[in-house]
């Protein structure tokens, strides 16, 4: 399979989500659920299929397959792919309708042989391939006619973006536990800068409230995230426009977006304007 960045080099990705498991729960599942059907427009996905790219933890594959989806989830990363499965085994041990297996998003026969899907998912993980407009044209490839991608893509800004590559660069030579230590210093640092301002401001909630209600946030937990921020490794990003066009040149026309005003993610849902893509 292609994959352009090193283990040495590579986030270990799976070591994180497999953290994450001993923390979900049903309220976070139903906060995915919740974030899929706001953002794809649906109240659920029965009769869909649904192609999880990057299954990480398995949270929105299983998300998906809840809401009635015939799900396909695959990952580079092998502990990533065992959270997955671990995931499918509590709630849909046997389900001949959720699949689960190893896979490259930059290795071209594999994602041809997949086929084409009603929902293509990819949440934060084609920045981190190493190649992410490989990445990027692969998966738009695999969007049935009709069908709708979703995507999210750190956003480019400029010099902080560069600032944060090194960040993420010098995480991933630390030895452990060291490097566990430096995210979450920063992590915390970055969070009290931000809390700081708005008390300044004589709006400390601004920056409080997030952290109060984060599980609402997609369902996630903030510190499996904040070492996924400080470590996610390797790192690219793109502005909103730029991935707007680059979308509507191939066919698809943006039908909810929430652009990044900062170092975050966009979150960008396309809908395919083919009616037949047989032959990608």
């Amino acid at each position: 399979m292609t994959q352009p960045s090193t283990d040495s080099n590579r986030f270990a990705f799976g070591d994180n989500w497999a953290r994450f498991l001993t923390v979900l729960n049903d309220d976070r599942i139903q906060e995915a659920e919740k974030s899929l059907k706001t953002m794809l427009g649906v109240k659920d996905l029965q009769g869909k299929t649904f192609l999880d790219i990057g299954s990480g933890s398995g949270l929105f594959s299983l998300a998906a397959r809840r809401l009635g989806a015939k799900v396909h989830s695959f990952d580079y990363d092998m502990q990533s792919v065992a959270c997955t499965a671990e995931l499918k085994r509590r709630y849909f041990p046997d389900d001949t309708q959720w699949q689960v297996e190893s896979g490259s998003a930059l290795d071209k026969d594999y994602m041809s042989s997949l086929g084409e899907f009603d929902i293509v998912y990819s949440w934060g993980v084609l920045h981190h391939t190493g190649a992410m407009y490989t990445g990027i044209e692969l998966a738009q490839q695999r969007v049935a006619g009709g069908g709708k991608l979703f995507i999210s893509i750190y956003n480019d800004q400029g010099v902080k973006s560069r600032i944060w590559w090194l960040v993420k660069y010098l995480y991933n030579k630390l030895p452990k536990p060291l490097n566990r230590i430096y995210a979450y210093l920063l992590g915390f640092l970055s969070k009290g800068f931000v809390l700081l301002k708005y008390t300044l401001k004589l709006q400390p909630m601004i920056a409080i409230e997030p952290w109060l209600n984060y599980k609402k946030k997609r369902g996630m937990s903030m510190m499996h995230d904040m070492i996924d921020w400080m470590g996610g490794f390797p790192y690219e990003f793109a502005r909103f426009d730029v991935l707007v066009d680059y979308f509507q040149i191939r066919g698809f026309e943006i039908i909810r977006g929430n652009e990044a005003s900062s170092l975050g993610c966009h979150e960008l849902v396309f809908q395919s304007q083919m009616t037949n893509k047989s032959g990608t």
